[in-house]
């Protein structure tokens, strides 16, 4: 397809994809002339995935080109591959110094989040979650939830090991419906921007799913009055 049609199809304006071509966040299409280039599904489905990590992650240019580059990186298997290109999304909209709203910026460590750090260690026993204990600290998102717990115990709402399991086999379910569904796509390639794209899409669902739950399960315990 011309550049037109992918613009028409993407709903994403020509100049906006001159200039993702520009910072190398969309590949350049088959060259037919000095000035005309073709295009094909593959351009399609990658300028979907940039425009859901720019519109609805709100994530950086710099960032999702990152993130790109974990995904086209053919030298890792399956598991480092996407785990790579995970780890490279923020886990909050990042503010104008680049870093992120989440987790906790002071310096050194108090002893809410010593205390945090031990309960989600044991959570991660108690679950037989062996990769996610293994990587620690090496993990953005686990780094993300010691703050968050650490900062519920700072406001009085401590969380423990305990507390965060029925939630945590939750979530694991949630996670084997990913991806089953990201399997349902044939390339190694796809695998991997689905994955990156479910997560940035999906996840806003499961909050307003959360709280929709909250709403309905308060009007059958308490009534509507």
């Amino acid at each position: 397809m011309r550049l037109a049609e992918l613009s028409e199809r993407s709903g994403v304006a020509i100049a906006t994809i001159k200039y993702y071509l520009r910072e190398g966040l969309l590949p350049p299409g088959r060259r037919v002339s000095a000035t005309t280039a073709d295009y094909d599904e593959g351009h399609l489905r990658r300028l979907r995935l940039v425009r859901a990590m720019i519109q609805v992650g709100q994530v950086p240019v710099a960032r999702v080109r990152q993130v790109l580059a974990h995904v086209d990186d053919e030298s890792l298997g399956r598991t480092m591959r996407l785990g790579a290109a995970l780890w490279a999304l923020p886990l909050e909209p990042e503010r104008a110094d680049g870093k992120s709203d989440g987790g906790d910026d002071r310096d050194g460590e108090d002893e809410a989040t010593t205390a945090a750090r031990a309960e989600v260690d044991q959570l991660l026993r108690t679950l037989g979650w062996s990769t996610a204990r293994e990587l620690g600290e090496l993990s953005p998102v686990h780094r993300s939830l010691v703050a968050a717990v650490a900062t519920l115990t700072r406001l009085g709402y401590p969380w423990d090991a305990t507390l965060m399991a029925p939630y945590a086999r939750l979530m694991h379910q949630v996670a084997a419906r990913d991806l089953d569904f990201v399997e349902t796509f044939p390339t190694e390639a796809e695998k991997v921007e689905t994955a990156v794209a479910a997560t940035i899409l999906f996840q806003p669902v499961l909050k307003a799913l959360h709280r929709l739950a909250q709403e309905e399960e308060s009007a059958r315990r308490y009534g509507l009055e």
